[in-house]
């Protein structure tokens, strides 16, 4: 039976991808695939187009959290799984808890669940984007990736203590705690994290180490 050369390139493309958590170049991935630039440049545009795949701002290709509403199709058990420990989280910090994904150089929530007991909370929905940079959850997700010269400094203090603490970042007053969540090795996933954030009040000392449990919770769900 003949396979279809452009679909066949596409799948081999993602997978070069997710091997390189770092992203990979258009000219990198070419050379992977053994096709010409200008067709690697329209097989990423593809994957692009339907949120496969995304491009940082120096033009290395990552994957993108499309992948993730896919897998979501084919393995709901993890996202059903997902959503009683986001929800334990959020009672447990009394603030508003997610769970995040790297999208270029953009943290997007994927998951969003609130307090039982708070009628204030921050309006941190699914779909909302910030950069990386950012916000615990995004530099949660940094510090997961090896070390690079000149990354900042908060991102070495999440590698270092396991997870991340940012106060205004996104909004004025706000507190963030966020913790990456890893994948099986050799597994093919987006870029996680778990996390809480609230305007005022948060316990942090408890927020760290509920944060923590929940994303090693998570871990287990993505390894079964």
């Amino acid at each position: 039976m003949s396979t279809l050369q452009t679909l066949d390139r596409g799948l081999r493309a993602l997978e070069v991808i997710s091997q390189s958590p770092n992203g990979v170049s258009v000219a990198e991935l070419a050379k992977e695939l053994d096709v010409h630039r200008a067709i690697c440049y329209r097989i990423v545009a593809t994957l692009e187009e339907h949120l496969l795949v995304a491009r940082t701002e120096d033009g290395r290709v990552r994957l993108a959290v499309g992948l993730a509403v896919l897998a979501s199709r084919f393995a709901p058990q993890f996202h059903l799984d997902a959503r009683p420990l986001l929800k334990a989280l959020a009672n447990e910090t009394h603030a508003t808890a997610f769970i995040s994904a790297a999208e270029g150089d953009s943290c997007v929530a994927e998951q969003v669940a609130e307090p039982d007991d708070q009628v204030l909370t921050v309006g941190y929905r699914v779909g909302s984007r910030h950069p990386l940079t950012l916000g615990a959850a995004g530099i949660a997700i940094l510090a997961l990736r090896p070390e690079e010269p000149g990354e900042p400094e908060a991102v070495r203090a999440a590698r270092r203590d396991g997870y991340s603490l940012t106060r205004g970042e996104l909004e004025r007053g706000a507190v963030g705690v966020a913790a990456g969540i890893r994948v099986p090795a050799g597994a093919t996933s987006v870029e996680r994290s778990v996390g809480v954030v609230a305007i005022e009040g948060l316990d942090t000392e408890t927020a760290a180490r509920a944060v923590l449990r929940t994303a090693r919770q998570l871990e287990q769900l993505l390894s079964a």
